[in-house]
């Protein structure tokens, strides 16, 4: 490798380490000691590559139970149905990606999170990782197979780790053909050799004194011949057909190297941005994610709405369908938002729904907005509070079946009367169907029985039974009961759903202002971001852990950090 290329690739490390160092920090404290890590490497006869991780962990006496350990994979050609963990020998069930670490998983131990001072072995297993061959640099008729294990970032790994590291060449390599690449720093310089149970050439280092928090790099090659062709990449040094490099590498190095860092300080600002609009948006304390046992029963539709996370202005507009059938006010304009409050209110309210009337009486804008910011700060609060002791996600598995259940009962209503009066009932659990504009509007495609309560939510419609609620003046036929008595009332579907809709539409655009900033003031109260310390660097660090993996050289299939949070 010439001088210049091995500074483009120390830059570009250097470089985006730099970013990664600025990033957004979680707010749980992790620390540990990683007592001994065994990685086998499996280079499959397919060119694909597996993995085997077995990671035994010292938590700390002083730090959160480690609750989730993310995995780093070399790519992103990998299948989740392909990740198998454990616990102490115990299945792990909660394995999706990562959202900390660029290609991976995070493996959540749910009620077998490793407890301050006690000490957890998590084994990880994945199959058919594609893409990470590539033509050796040095010999074209080689595959190149370089790898970087999972490693933590230094604020969270702490002490010395017996590490191990397997290679398993394809079946079929003769003991002549293959060779090994340097060894990483602190490793001896030639790995022990050896054969499998399946008689599968081994290369193995070893170092009882490494760090779980260092970025290892370790490589060999063998010929091309084991895998498929089509499984092996492009060398990144421009190598030809006939094995010579480019002339006007040099000069395209460089150039590309600093195109990628360009890039990726763009792609780093935009990620910081969105990140932060994100974060606003997760309004639940971290406290309430913290696995206990069972489920929470008897939570009200707005404080099920809060633990599915639904948006502010939706769960807003379910308490006031709410106070408006339990005739506690009417609307009196619907953009902007007016009500005409009952004086003696009914005893039947919450003590939330108390509140969203008090904020309403306010004229000003500016002032009502912040007693509804109140209001939803003291609900989430509540919210946590009853969570304590019960599983997230187990109750909100519970609360999503219950969304379903009121949508099906609505749904095989049989009459209009039927299918009416079940959506009265249901509203403010239907409203939390992800699909709900779109569901509300297939399935009231025909007239429909206006409730008692509709012409206190749209005054419009409560001028004449017969008029459509947009105010376009469509009449549809009363629906005859049948048995004598006088028809009911109804309303042209289309109009009914549409008002719904844009129920939400109005409490967001008319009250509340901005979401983003409306629920930005109750994440800052709620779920603040951790204070940082006297360095610039949080005390809690980055859920996902780790360092950065910055593999620019030939052949490199190299996994992320991850893992430990």
């Amino acid at each position: 490798m010439t001088k210049l290329k091995l500074f483009s690739i120390i830059f570009f490390v250097i470089a985006f380490a730099g970013f990664a160092s600025a990033l957004p920090v979680g707010a749980q404290t992790y620390s540990f000691n990683v007592e001994s890590q065994v990685i086998d490497v499996f280079w499959e006869s397919n060119g694909s590559l597996s993995l085997n991780y077995l990671i035994v962990f010292n938590n700390s006496a002083s730090a959160d139970p480690i609750d989730f350990v993310d995995i780093g994979f070399p790519t992103n050609s990998y299948r989740l149905n392909n990740v198998s963990a454990t616990i102490d020998g115990r299945p792990i069930t909660n394995i999706e990606d990562s959202p900390y670490v660029t290609y991976g998983v995070a493996l959540g131990l749910g009620p077998d999170a490793i407890p301050p001072g006690q000490r957890g072995t998590v084994f990880l297993q994945v199959t058919n990782i594609e893409d990470v061959l590539y033509v050796d640099d040095e010999n074209s008729t080689y595959a190149s197979a370089v790898f970087s294990p999972n490693y933590f970032g230094s604020e969270f790994a702490s002490g010395s780790t017996d590490f191990t590291l397997i290679y398993h060449l394809p079946p079929g390599v003769a003991p002549e053909e293959p060779k090994w690449h340097g060894a990483p720093g602190g490793f001896p310089e030639s790995p022990l050799t050896g054969f499998d149970d399946q008689a599968r050439i081994t290369y193995t280092w070893q170092n009882p004194n490494a760090s779980a928090s260092q970025f290892y790099l370790f490589g060999a090659s063998f010929p091309q011949s084991y895998v498929p062709i089509d499984s092996i990449g492009v060398a990144s040094d421009f190598t030809s057909v006939d094995g010579s490099s480019s002339s006007n590498f040099e000069f395209i190095f460089p150039l590309l190297v600093f195109s990628c860092i360009c890039l990726a300080f763009v792609i780093f600002i935009w990620a910081i941005v969105a990140a932060d609009r994100r974060r606003k948006l997760q309004y639940l304390p971290p406290k309430i994610a913290i696995e206990g046992n069972g489920i929470k029963r008897g939570l009200t539709a707005p404080e099920a709405a809060l633990l599915l996370e639904q948006p502010m202005d939706k769960i807003l507009t379910m308490i006031l369908f709410s106070v408006i059938k339990k005739g506690a006010a009417k609307v009196t304009k619907k953009d902007p938002l007016k009500l005409d409050i009952e004086e003696t209110l009914p005893e039947n309210l919450h003590e939330y729904e108390t509140v969203f009337l008090d904020a309403f009486k306010e004229t000003h804008k500016t002032k009502r907005r912040k007693a509804l910011q109140k209001l939803m700060v003291r609900l989430v609060k509540s919210v946590a509070n009853k969570m304590k002791g019960f599983s997230k996600r187990e109750t909100t598995v519970f609360y999503k079946q219950i969304v379903e259940e009121a949508w099906l009962q609505v749904e095989k209503g049989e009459t209009p009367e039927v299918k009416s009066d079940k959506y009265q009932e249901e509203l403010e659990w239907t409203m939390m169907d992800k699909d709900y504009e779109k569901r509300t509007q297939r399935t009231f495609n025909g007239p429909v029985i206006m409730p008692t309560w509709w012409n206190h939510y749209d005054p419009v419609a409560g001028q004449s039974p017969n008029i459509s609620p947009t105010g376009r003046g469509a009449s549809v036929p009363n629906v005859s009961t049948g048995s004598g008595a006088p028809s009911l009332p109804t309303l042209p579907g289309g109009d009914f759903a549409a008002s719904l809709v844009t129920g939400v539409q109005n409490m967001s655009a008319g009250v509340l202002g901005s979401l983003n900033d409306f629920t930005g003031g109750i994440t800052k109260v709620t779920n603040p971001p951790p204070k940082p310390s006297s360095t610039g660097r949080s005390t809690g660090g980055w859920k996902g852990g780790g360092s950065s993996c910055a593999c620019a050289c030939a052949g490199c299939a190299c996994a992320c950090a991850g893992g430990g949070r």
